[in-house]
This record gives C-alpha cells, structure tokens and sequence, in this order.
C-alpha cells in the first residue's frame, strides 16, 4: 500500500512586523494548496502560535537579548543573521534525516525574506532549492538597482536639488532616495546592506507580493536582471483568505465599536506603522492639525512611536477636550478590519507596502506621510503615478488641517476616489480564474511541486560567486 508523502515549504520571516505579516500570509497560501507549512523564526516578535494551527513553528535563538530591535542598527541585523545559521542548518538537516522514514514528509524548498540572506548559504551547502520572498513593491527594488550601478551619479547631492528628478528614476525626486542619506549622501556600509539584501545568491525563484497588472513593467526589467522565474501572486492578504491576526502587537477591538457608530464615510485613520518614530513636534503638528481639521478621526500612537515620550503626555494640553467624541486615540488597531470598515474614507499613513496594499484593497484613498525606505518610493508612486493619494510634503498644521479637508471634503479627494476604486477593481480580476495572481500562483505551485531532489548533484552555474555571508559584512 503506497503512502503519500506531502511536501513540505520552511519558511524564515524576518522578524518585524511588515515582514512577517506577508510571510505568515504566504504560508496560508502555500497550505491552501496542499503543502506543509513549517514557519522558522527568530524568538525576539514570534508568532503567535495559536492565530496560526495549520502551521508548524520552529523558534530559532538570534541572539537579539538585551538588544533594543524596535529601530535595529544594521550591525543587529548582521549579528542575527549569522546566529540563526546554525540554528536553521540544525533544523534542516533533521528533518532531511527524518524524511528518510518512507512516511516522513518531503522538503521541498526553502522560502526566505530578503533580509534574512545567511538562509540561502544555508540551503546552498545542503543542496535545498531556496526562494526568495520580495514584501515590497518592483518599484522600490528597480529604484535601488538602478543606483547601485551608478552611485557616484546619485551622491552626494545638494540641498538644492532635493526637489529635481533622479536620473532614469521617474517620479522620484533626490528627496526620495530610497536609503537612509545623511548629509545628501548614503553611507558605504548601507550601500553594501541594500546589496546583501537585493541579491538572490543561488536562489532558484522569486516570490512578490505584488501584482502583475500593477507593476508589469518593473517586474519585467527585474526578471532580465535575475534571470529566475518571478511569481507576483498578491494582494497575499487577499489570496490568503485568512482572517487570522499576525499582529505582534495586542490589537485594540473596540475601536471597531467606535466605528460602527459612526457615519459612512467619515472617519480619517491614522497610522504610521509598526517600526517608525516621529518626534514630539510632528506628534504636536499632526495633533493639532487634525483637530483644526474638523473631520472625525481613528489615530494610532503606538507605544515607543514617540521619541523620548509616552504617546498620552506628548499629546498637546487642551487637545483631547477641543476633539471630544470626534476622535478617537488607540495603542494599535485591527488595521486590515478597519480599513474595511464603511465608517472609514481615507488613511493617513507612512506608505508601507502592507498598508498600500490594504489600503487599495478597500477603496480607500490616502494621505502619504513616508519616512524611510520603501515608503519614499511608495508615496511617490501613489501620488504621481496611480494618483490615489496626496503627498504631505510639510509637516505643520495648517499644510495637514488643508490636507486632511481635501481629502474628506473636496472634488479632488472624490476624484482619488474614484481612482482607488478602478485599481481594487484591477487587483480583483487579477485573482480571479485566469487572472495574472491566480495563474501565478498556479505556476507557483507547480514549480514548487517540481523542483529537482537535492540527492541529484546540483549543476554548477558558470559565472556566478556566491559570497559567504562574512564577505557581506561592510564592518
């Protein structure tokens, strides 16, 4: 009588919330569609387990501590990158000797976040196929592999040109250069980071959470780069079907509550993320701005966002009593529940790639408030590009009072509307029977499925080096 053996995906997220979140979806797809899904983190933002029952976990110890990770230094990054090698190598090798037993599942592959690049070396030396996982936008990884070739046409730039266009990269601007610039120029060792992390090694795939119709274009110029199959199956939080919370943060419920007494359509929502940190002026500007604005509002101050305060005393005197019943303050939110919520007509968030995602997903337009990274290129390409957003430029309140009243009140905010809505409708049929998601997603499957037995020798691949990960380190 034969057995049928399943095939099994390990899975390592990288520990913050933007990235797991995407990762935990990908994995409910991938267990949708009949493989084990075994989930390996680090023990610092573990998941919880019980959101999750389909998954197997494995915690792996990255030495994070002791370690302040909520605004993490590179070196941390590193450091947890070489800790968990060993841990991961352990762990596979186990269960590649476990899979011997004729009823043990079979490794197919190793999916891993991009920042999580010590994974690929691993699955190298035990001959595992691995994957990369993309959680942003093709966009923001074309915009830092067209500055890698030429970094000396990019930096140092002057104060003067913040406002001019970069060179080959349209829409943005100097001001948003996708990395962290400090004095108009980008440090060599973030140079080297974004590099390690923009490289697939020996990966033999990648996977996007984004879609074809949206970013065909860049995905396109991306795979001529890579040379390996690409597979944008997203929006995953919509392919998932999960109404699981991935939320490492205690989600506030009653906010919903609040919402469902208020009016269609009249809710602004405030968030500006899981990882980001504003000073005490932007709190008091964005504050006031909202109050002067005179629109009903859901803000989340999330615990540490505030630098060198606690979100409740940073608030200014006087601001809870002028706002009353109009607005409503939370640590952390359901976000994707009130994103849906017919209360809420616009968001004013940071511009990452989740959040866009969510937010397109439920026709609601935005006020793009970036401020690192991906969330530069994002804003850009919401308020210039698809035009589903306005970009705010200056954080005082009269330019966030005006900002919020175009959006909620105006003919242009209508407009965004308008727009927003065609785009959900896009990413919608894009997951339908014969969509760009759908098909891909099948593809995926199929390539997984298929992937050679690491019994088989691997080719050599000509012409390609991989670097170990000591070589990476720019220290």
């Amino acid at each position: 009588m034969k057995i049928q053996r399943r095939q099994s995906v390990v899975l390592v997220p990288h520990p913050f919330q933007g990235h797991l979140t995407p990762m935990l979806q990908l994995g409910s797809i991938l267990h949708s569609q009949g493989f084990v899904a075994i989930v390996a983190h680090t023990e610092y933002n573990a998941p919880n387990y019980s959101n999750h029952p389909e998954f197997v976990f494995h915690s792996m110890n990255g030495g994070l501590q002791g370690i302040d990770m909520s605004f993490p230094s590179l070196e941390n990054i590193y450091d947890m990158n070489e800790n968990c090698k060993a841990p991961l190598k352990d762990y596979l090798v186990r269960m590649m000797e476990e899979e011997e037993d004729v009823q043990g599942d079979q490794l197919a592959c190793v999916i891993y976040d991009n920042v999580m690049f010590f994974v690929d070396e691993v699955a190298t030396q035990l001959r595992l196929p691995s994957i990369v996982l993309r959680t942003f936008s093709a966009a923001y990884l074309n915009s830092m592999l067209t500055i890698f070739q030429q970094p000396e046409k990019y930096f140092p730039f002057k104060d003067s040109q913040l406002l001019d266009p970069l060179p080959e990269l349209h829409p943005l601007r100097f001001k948003d250069v996708p990395f962290p610039a400090i004095n108009n120029t980008v440090p060599e060792p973030v140079l080297e980071f974004c590099r390690a992390m923009s490289d697939i090694g020996s990966s033999v795939a990648t996977i996007w959470n984004t879609m074809q119709d949206l970013e065909n274009s860049m995905l396109l110029r991306l795979q001529e780069h890579y040379k390996v199959p690409f597979f944008p199956i997203g929006p995953f939080h919509k392919v998932a079907h999960s109404t699981s919370s991935t939320s490492i943060l205690q989600e506030d419920n009653s906010c919903i509550e609040w919402l469902d007494r208020q009016a269609p359509n009249s809710i602004l929502y405030v968030s500006l993320g899981s990882l980001v940190r504003i000073d005490n002026k932007e709190l008091i500007e964005t504050a006031w701005g909202l109050a002067n604005s005179e629109q009903p509002f859901l803000w989340v101050i999330r615990p540490g966002s505030v630098s060198g305060s606690q979100c409740a005393e940073a608030l200014p005197d006087g601001f809870e009593k002028m706002v009353g019943e109009r607005g409503r303050i939370v640590k952390w939110a359901p976000q994707k529940q009130v994103l849906a919520h017919p209360a809420v007509a616009g968001f004013f968030t940071h511009c990452g790639w989740n959040s866009t995602l969510e937010s397109i997903c439920e026709e609601v337009p935005l006020i793009c408030r970036p401020l690192l990274a991906d969330q530069l290129v994002n804003a850009r390409y919401l308020s210039q590009i698809y035009k589903v957003g306005f970009e705010l430029e200056v954080i005082e309140r009269t330019v966030i009072e005006k900002t919020v009243r175009k959006l909620m009140l105006s003919e242009e905010g209508k407009d965004l509307k308008k727009r927003v809505v065609d785009m959900k409708q896009n990413i919608i049929a894009g997951m339908q029977t014969d969509g760009s998601s759908h098909k891909n997603l099948n593809d995926l499957v199929d390539f997984i499925s298929a992937l050679p037995s690491r019994r088989t020798p691997p080719t050599p691949v000509v012409g390609v080096h991989l670097h170990s990960f000591e070589q990476r380190r720019p220290f």
